[in-house]
């Protein structure tokens, strides 16, 4: 398929437990240093960086010159990790910078953003706290949501990024959390001083496309998930005993659907899934080479595929906006 320099990439990764090695005496971090159950050690933090960041500089080079110029994140502990993966050898030469707060997740697992800045403008960010609570009335302390509203281009866009509450305690124990969370996208949604916003709904939503949580959001007739015809039994965003799941979504508003010239339309959604980042062989073959399996260290990337989009920028003539990436 031929590049089209007009063409860009939106994506969205779960990164696996991106913890440095420092003990936080506030967090649930233990596991992740030197001592703890994990054995997280300096080499062991070093190769993660230098995976996640080969996986992130390659996201949409089939079809765009330029890798993610928006990428939401799940699981990073703070913003040194992300900021020691941006001056890896990969990244270094890609203006990134990124968003990020800490969250009241017991575990210190936040969401983040990194951008170019050659093609985007942060105007606004806001973290949104989800207030759910535990079936026994205490409160969950679970990850905010990210908002940033910026111009992708000259184009104003406002975007989500989330990770909603698990399903440990069981799928449909925990169904009214990620309905919440819906939810609490929508007020703020209804809040936005525009009557047809440009949005962008990413994250590892912990439901498949068609669970209650993803159709609060499409029953009100604002949102498509390009995503939805992704997931198969032969694949999906990750792989639990044997079976496919497509937490890991980008949701987008009608709005992209648009030709207008100045405006960017929405191509094609894909899940990020080269042999690299595949086991190779034995009984997991095909499934994310991730870095963990409970305790044993595998040294891989993540227990998620990335997932992306394809926008299309609407230009009379299309000029090369700067040097392409170099892969």
């Amino acid at each position: 398929m031929q590049k089209q320099k007009n063409r860009y990439t939106i994506a969205f990764y779960n990164l696996e437990n991106f913890f440095d090695t420092k003990d936080d005496p506030y967090l649930l971090d233990d596991d992740f240093t030197p001592k703890g159950f994990r054995r997280w050690n300096k080499s062991k933090f070093r190769k993660k960086v230098k995976k996640i960041s080969k996986a992130i500089s390659k996201i949409g080079l089939d079809e765009s010159d330029y890798p993610p110029v928006l990428l939401g994140m799940a699981e990073v502990e703070n913003k040194g990790v992300i900021q020691t993966m941006l001056q890896s050898k990969r990244l270094r030469d890609i203006d990134y910078d990124v968003i990020h707060f800490d969250s009241p997740d017991e575990r210190g697992i936040d969401t983040a953003l990194i951008y170019d800045k050659k093609h985007f403008e942060v105007l606004d960010t806001e973290t949104i706290p989800l207030i759910v609570q535990n079936t026994n009335g205490d409160r969950d302390f679970t990850r905010d949501i990210l908002y940033v509203q910026g111009k992708l281009h000259q184009e104003e866009i406002h975007v989500f990024v989330n990770h909603w509450p698990s399903r440990r305690e069981g799928a449909k124990e925990t169904s009214y959390k990620r309905i919440k969370a819906a939810e609490t996208i929508l007020q703020k949604i209804e809040g936005i001083q525009d009557d047809h916003p440009n949005i962008i709904t990413m994250g590892d939503f912990n439901d498949d496309p068609n669970s209650e949580s993803l159709q609060t959001l499409m029953r009100t007739g604002m949102f498509i998930n390009p995503m939805k015809k992704l997931l198969s039994p032969f694949e999906g965003s990750a792989n639990y005993k044997g079976k496919w799941s497509l937490f890991d979504q980008i949701l987008l508003t009608h709005s992209f659907l648009n030709y207008e010239i100045d405006t960017h339309s929405f191509i094609k959604a894909k899940i990020f899934s080269p042999r690299f980042l595949k086991e190779w062989n034995g009984r997991y073959k095909g499934n994310p080479f991730r870095t963990f399996a409970g305790k044993k260290y595998l040294g891989g990337y993540s227990d998620h595929f990335p997932v992306y989009i394809v926008l299309n920028e609407n230009k009379i003539n299309c000029k090369k906006r700067d040097t392409p990436h170099k892969s």
